[in-house]
């Protein structure tokens, strides 16, 4: 995956406003894993703690880029949804919110993308979760994602 996807992913990130107001980075991608890195001060709660609802949002956000760039990396151009989501919330976090999103167990890339070629529409299956500095999980994640092939035609390519 080269710099310039990631580049693009990031700009797209920085175009809605309420994302840019999180003040997210993309702290890596290996291919299989995107990771995505925000300051606790832009997200704390009443508590001191991160904010559930900014947790359940990088990892809306974190999901969605690692299906965009895989989509991307295939040279397809498709729009990408959530369909639906789980999250449980099983510690609280009083650090930076650090998100890892990746395929779940049962997922299969190359199954979605010839899916998305073929039909021009595909699901897959996404895990997420922030961890906690001392180890172990603050917050899990479990969706699955839409993508729809914006031009038809090019989903055959």
């Amino acid at each position: 995956m080269s710099d310039d996807a990631l580049t693009r992913l990031d700009h797209h990130y920085q175009s809605m406003p309420p994302v840019a107001a999180m003040q997210l980075r993309i702290a890596g991608f290996d291919g299989d894993r995107l990771r995505l890195h925000a300051p606790l001060s832009a997200h704390v709660n009443d508590k001191g703690c991160a904010f559930g609802g900014s947790l359940g949002s990088m990892m809306t956000l974190a999901s969605w880029g690692l299906v965009t760039l895989r989509i991307e990396a295939a040279g397809l151009d498709a729009d990408v949804y959530v369909a639906d989501s789980q999250v449980r919330y099983l510690a609280p976090l009083f650090a930076d919110l650090d998100v890892t999103a990746e395929a779940d167990a049962d997922a299969d890339w190359e199954a979605f993308i010839a899916t998305l070629r073929q039909r021009g529409r595909a699901r897959i299956g996404l895990r997420a979760w922030a961890g906690l500095p001392e180890g172990g999980v603050a917050t899990e994640f479990t969706a699955r994602y839409v993508a729809i092939v914006r031009d038809p035609g090019h989903a055959a390519a």
